[in-house]
């Protein structure tokens, strides 16, 4: 437990003296093998593991979803799918904010990531909600809240990387990702409608109109079907997540470039530079993480730390609550992608012996983490919706933990009822 004690007080120190995350993982590993080290685990083993991390197929996935959902949201996608949306809820007490959670949902059922469903929709829909009146906080907390959703429902990069890290079927994580994605979706929308009322948003004055929706509708017909289209031939069989994660690359493009003829050069460039950006940041922390996570096997840390959790208490519920309860506090200080890699080998053991399923487990972890994206300190999602409206965090979290809330209650049901996560697998 030495090494164990070393290496993750070396970590959240190098954290709190704002070392940038990948760095800490790396230069933790490394002060632990010198320190705790006989010279049975050499040096050598971080620069090998970080590099087998990154050489996997199924994480091929990753930049291709990452570009997927730039040249959407360049190419006027996002944008058509919002306006469909709108006429069928617009005019709705809090209407505006609905429009914008089912907008995230639908368009984190192409990009896959939290952050491109926050910047792509919240560009457009913070603006547009503060015209109609909403208060900017508000405005810019349900955008950080809805983009969460952006790694639950499928294509997921974090369901990627639990499945790599830990054997599990992504297309089961895929499939298993739909209900729950749904229903915090659904919750965030209801938060959306009781706020509405109690603080007078009215948001859209406009009625419903068939016509409108008919128009909107033939309008987005090309961005509606790109969900279809990547889902359809996943769950079919007729490509694997990371073939579809290109094929959404190339329909992108297409749809963007000659349909609607909105992506242009400048913009094909936008999207491949940030994409560039997110991605270095991102495989660099992988393969780090890779490093970290097998020293934690080498070393048979896991397995201590499992038993230790386990003999805390042998009660399911009470167990399953501090899990979750650790993973909240996790998501607010570490990146999704490194924490999965590094807890996911840990705890799965744990819960396991619980009787709870791989693929369960991996969307209970996942949404932990995800709601740690709207939590301060590391908050990229609130981060992001902070950016694009110049609101202060403060004023956000005045609505977000409503929002919070909601999101909590539906963890709840991922974790304590089987079902709601393995009835798409029935």
């Amino acid at each position: 437990m030495q090494s164990a004690a070393v290496l993750f007080l070396t970590f959240f120190i190098l954290l709190i003296l704002m070392v940038p995350i990948g760095y800490s993982i790396g230069i933790a590993t490394l002060f632990t093998i010198l320190v705790c080290g006989d010279g049975s685990i050499p040096l050598l083993m971080i620069t090998q593991k970080s590099i087998t991390g990154v050489d996997s197929f199924p994480l091929m996935a990753v930049p291709f979803f990452m570009l997927a959902g730039n040249l959407m949201s360049g190419g006027g996608i996002a944008k058509r799918i919002l306006n469909f949306f709108d006429t069928f809820m617009g005019f709705i007490a809090g209407g505006l904010s609905m429009v914008t959670t089912v907008t995230c949902m639908f368009f984190a059922a192409i990009s896959g990531s939290a952050i491109a469903t926050t910047s792509a929709v919240g560009a457009f829909m913070i603006p547009a909600m503060k015209d109609k009146g909403y208060d900017e906080g508000f405005s810019a907390s349900i955008c950080a809240a809805a983009g969460t959703i952006g790694v639950i429902i499928p294509p997921s990069v974090p369901f990627v990387i639990y499945g790599v890290a830990t054997g599990t079927s992504i297309t089961d994580l895929f499939k298993a990702g739909i209900i729950p994605g749904l229903a915090m979706g659904v919750a965030l929308m209801i938060v959306c409608y009781i706020m509405a009322k109690k603080y007078g948003f009215k948001g859209e004055t406009k009625k419903f109109s068939f016509k409108a929706v008919v128009k909107s509708f033939v309008d987005a017909i090309w961005a509606l079907l790109s969900p279809v289209i990547i889902l359809g031939g996943i769950y079919s069989g007729k490509f694997t997540p990371t073939e579809a994660a290109v094929i959404s690359v190339v329909y992108s493009y297409i749809v963007g470039r000659f349909v609607y003829k909105e992506l242009d050069n400048k913009g094909v460039y936008k999207a491949l530079r940030d994409t560039i950006v997110i991605n270095g940041s991102t495989t660099f922390m992988v393969g780090l993480s890779s490093a970290f996570a097998a020293y934690l096997s080498l070393t048979g840390i896991p397995r201590t730390l499992a038993a230790a959790l386990i003999g805390v208490t042998d009660n399911k519920i009470i167990l399953l609550i501090l899990i979750n309860i650790f993973l909240l506090v996790i998501g607010c200080l570490v990146d999704n992608i490194p924490a999965t890699i590094i807890l996911a080998p840990i705890l799965l053991p744990v819960v396991e012996a619980l009787g709870m399923s791989p693929v369960t487990f991996g969307i209970m972890l996942t949404m932990n983490l995800a709601i740690g994206f709207c939590t301060p300190p590391y908050g990229i999602d609130l981060f992001v919706a902070s950016a694009i409206s110049g609101v202060s965090i403060g004023k956000m979290m005045k609505f977000m933990l409503w929002f919070i809330f909601s999101l909590l209650v539906v963890l709840m049901l991922v974790t304590y009822w089987p079902a709601f996560t393995m009835f798409a697998l029935a």
